[in-house]
């Protein structure tokens, strides 16, 4: 996709300032060749809608930002009334000047309070000049009979002292300035041909000469409020030469409807519509220099759309003759299977799109491809198009976006092209056309920020909107949007978990597949590695710091492995241990005061191994040797200032005990375990056995019993004062019970986020993912698709919470909760 036309108008509006400049001007005291030219038609409604709106105070200062402060420093001390035009000027190579023009006294600024100041008296070709040198600054001053100028370089004030009025007008210039609204604050003009260079220094130069061919002008009209920047205005090109939006040149916009096929968490949608494909045909064959038109057999088509979902991009047709386009596909197919009920088709031909659609598709392959109605959605990845496809089926689609509702009163019905993208795909555009300088102020954007753009076609030019807009309206409401899905090279052996990456403070997932290969995955759903290992993991992963230096680790068993891997995947130096016969519980690991003096817990059948974070055994732990198999992985209490580590054996006995490993508490009851854990509920040590019996032993070894008359296969899990379970298709929180359809369901998993506690249960049988407060209190949209207990955690530090589980059996999904 080419999103030049973007460009100029984004870093025009991150490096906008409040200047005091005036209401009238005479556009031909300027030399015609400027890259830019600004027309303030208000100052006061300029000055305030700069000032008040809160898009722009959100951007911090850069230094392209500081520089154009520096240039045009002069400007900030006059205090006038009157209008003008401000234009800048390549002097030398990749230097810009301005020249300012007004009829108000530019002598009368205001400079009582620059102490840093010098003002000379000039002459030259008989008249005369001021020279005013500022902070090293230097402003040249020279009134022209009724209007006044002042410019930054020496070279171009001798330029207006030598032409006066007399400059030769660009006639598409001044038919632009004068059609300008004299009602909006200020109107911007832009010559694409020469404003490359203005860009240079924020652009890399392989991306900012291209801007030239989109068109030849491009004028704005500025209309700013408090929480958005609106600019519109029109686009000239010349047919006789070859611009990008000649491409749609004797076309006609449609009214679109890709906003009911796109994520409402996409990055950057690009969307193109035309009346007439033999037309656009014809643009295309002239643009490319072809020398005939390309023959795609999809005459039909009258939209283009290109996503981009993170690192996933997605091309979508729409056509009104389906049964055509259908025909190619057929041609191309690999093989077909389903998702979530939609048919999946896997496609031979990597360049069906691109070949037919350059340059509005470039670097894409169409690899993989769904059909909605007369829709046909190409992907690259058939996880990128599994998570279109699983945002299509929950309703989570922009027609549907509230943040993209807020621009669409602003925006027409119908354009040719129509560009939306949202905080973070405002920075993955800036960084992909090498914009430094506006990536660091987009980053101080509200995360609510969203930017839409149109092109509508018209008789001789195009008009242009653009609005960036922060959206306001809070709601209570959350929605849950698939984020990404991912699939690995074999099925699934472990549930996927949640890491805490420590460079930046979010979140990675882990995962395991049958294949023994344990993968680290972004929060973008990009394997960083993938690692080998000798068999499958027990159980959950812990993260240490071993070496409390806030660097974390990865730490736990396999079948026959202890093993502690740092974040890059590698072995932690001795800590890879290896127990002949296998059948290693999970890894126990215990930190008694919160000071990262780890106790490491390997247990095997009746065997218990305690390692201390310099990997060497505990001499001073005496419980070595469990007097029958242990069933689970110990665990550790504290109860006011003392500590006890829990034992479940497979002879019925419930072994607590202290840090040195003498009983703590000594029970001669025995209890025949579920598969539950024990958990400390009410300072009670709780667990259940097969009959579905809750057994509570208080801190002086008391038993008591609660027959909960719970089914072989309920699942439990607890808090300090949180008590739930699930038996059969019955959800029990907090003694408040809610019944679920029936299903086959994983034991409940409680998390406690920001001081409020999230229940969720899965149902494996028919895939749904449910999530419940602690009041029992569904959470809005649940239940979703999925077929594993799930993590919970904010992931990626935008206050918004996300879900991963397993999606398909070689895959996994992470929803965000908005």
């Amino acid at each position: 996709m080419n999103y030049k036309f973007l460009l100029p108008i984004l870093l025009l509006v991150f490096s906008c300032k409040p200047k005091p400049v005036v209401k009238e001007t005479l556009l031909d005291v300027l030399p015609q060749d400027a890259a830019l030219f600004l027309k303030i038609n208000k100052l006061a409604n300029f000055s305030s809608e700069l000032k008040n709106n809160t898009v722009l105070q959100q951007i911090q200062k850069t230094k392209y930002y500081d520089d154009i402060l520096a240039k045009t420093a002069y400007l900030n001390h006059i205090a006038i009334n009157e209008g003008g035009v401000l234009g800048f000027y390549e002097v030398g190579k990749n230097k810009f000047e301005f020249i300012f023009t007004t009829k108000a006294n530019l002598l009368d600024a205001d400079l009582d309070k620059v102490t840093n100041k010098k003002i000379e008296t000039l002459t030259y070709e008989n008249k005369e000049l001021s020279r005013i040198t500022i902070t090293n600054q230097v402003f040249y001053l020279y009134k022209l009979e009724d209007l006044w100028v002042v410019a930054s370089s020496k070279l171009l004030i001798e330029n207006v002292v030598r032409t006066g009025k007399e400059n030769k007008l660009n006639p598409v210039l001044e038919k632009l300035y004068n059609t300008s609204s004299k009602n909006t604050s200020a109107s911007i003009f832009i010559n694409l041909k020469t404003s490359q260079n203005i860009f240079k220094s924020a652009l890399k130069e392989s991306k900012s000469a291209s801007v030239k061919h989109f068109a030849d002008w491009l004028a704005i009209e500025f209309n700013g409020k408090p929480d958005e920047l609106f600019l519109n205005g029109i686009i000239l090109a010349k047919d006789s030469i070859k611009n990008y939006t000649s491409l749609l040149s004797n076309t006609t916009p449609v009214t679109s409807s890709f906003t009911s096929y796109t994520p409402k968490n996409i990055d950057i949608v690009t969307d193109y519509t035309f009346n007439n494909y033999e037309t656009f045909l014809r643009n295309q064959k002239i643009y490319l220099d072809a020398k005939e038109p390309l023959d795609t057999g999809i005459k039909g088509v009258e939209q283009l759309s290109i996503l981009q979902l993170k690192s996933d991009k997605a091309v979508m047709l729409t056509t009104f003759d389906s049964e055509a386009l259908l025909g190619l596909i057929e041609s191309i197919k690999i093989e077909e299977n389903t998702y979530q009920g939609t048919t999946l088709i896997k496609l031979n031909n990597s360049n069906f799109i691109s070949n037919r659609f350059n340059p509005l598709v470039k670097d894409f392959e169409s690899n993989f491809c769904t059909v909605f109605e007369n829709t046909y959605i190409f992907s690259e990845t058939e996880s990128g198009l599994q998570t279109i496809i699983a945002n299509i089926k929950s309703g989570n689609t922009l027609s549907n976006d509230h943040a993209y509702n807020t621009t669409k009163d602003l925006l027409s019905n119908e354009s040719s092209i129509q560009f939306y993208a949202t905080k973070n795909g405002l920075l993955r555009l800036s960084e992909l056309h090498g914009l430094d300088v506006l990536t660091e102020s987009i980053s101080h954007l509200d995360n609510s920020t969203v930017l839409a753009a149109q092109v509508t076609a018209d008789a001789n030019f195009y008009h242009a909107n653009l609005v960036i807009k922060k959206s306001t309206i809070t709601t209570t409401t959350t929605s849950v949007s698939p984020l990404f899905t991912l699939e690995l090279s074999n099925d699934l052996a472990t549930n996927p978990q949640f890491v805490k990456n420590h460079r930046n403070n979010s979140y990675e997932i882990v995962v395991q597949d049958t294949d023994n290969n344990l993968y680290l995955i972004s929060s973008e759903g990009k394997v960083l590695w993938k690692k080998k290992l000798d068999g499958k993991i027990q159980g959950k992963i812990q993260q240490v710091d071993l070496y409390k230096n806030g660097k974390l680790q990865l730490a736990f068993t396999t079948n026959n492995q202890f093993l502690i891997l740092d974040r890059n995947g590698e072995q932690v130096s001795n800590f890879n241990f290896k127990f002949e016969g296998g059948n290693l519980n999970p890894l126990a690991v215990f930190d008694y005061e919160n000071n990262r003096n780890y106790r490491f817990l390997v247990t095997q059948g009746t065997a218990i191994y305690m390692y201390n974070s310099s990997a060497s055994l505990v001499k001073g732990f005496t419980y070595t040797k469990a007097e029958s198999p242990i069933l689970q992985a110990p665990k550790h209490f504290r109860i006011g200032n003392k500590d006890y580590l829990v034992f479940q054996l497979a002879n019925g006995s419930l072994k607590i005990k202290h840090r040195a490993g003498q009983d703590r508490i000594k029970l001669e009851e025995k209890i025949d375990f579920s598969s539950n854990e024990v958990y400390l509920y009410k300072d009670k040590f709780i667990t259940t056995n097969k009959e579905g019996v809750l057994h509570l032993i208080d801190s002086k070894g008391k038993l008591a019993a609660s027959n909960l008359k719970l089914g072989p296969n309920h699942g439990l899990d607890a808090t300090s004062k949180t008590l739930v379970y699930m038996d059969d298709n019955m959800l029990s929180i907090r003694g408040k019970k809610t019944e679920l359809e029936l299903g086959v369901y994983e034991k409940p998993k409680i998390f406690y986020i920001d001081n409020k506690l999230y229940i969720s249960v899965t149902d494996i049988q028919n895939q749904k993912i449910y999530l419940f407060d602690s009041q029992s209190k569904s959470i809005a949209n649940f239940p979703v698709y999925g077929s594993s207990s799930i993590d919970l955690i904010d992931m990626d530090k935008d206050d918004k919470l996300e879900v991963v589980s397993k999606d398909q059996e070689n895959s996994i999904i992470v929803y965000k909760l908005n």
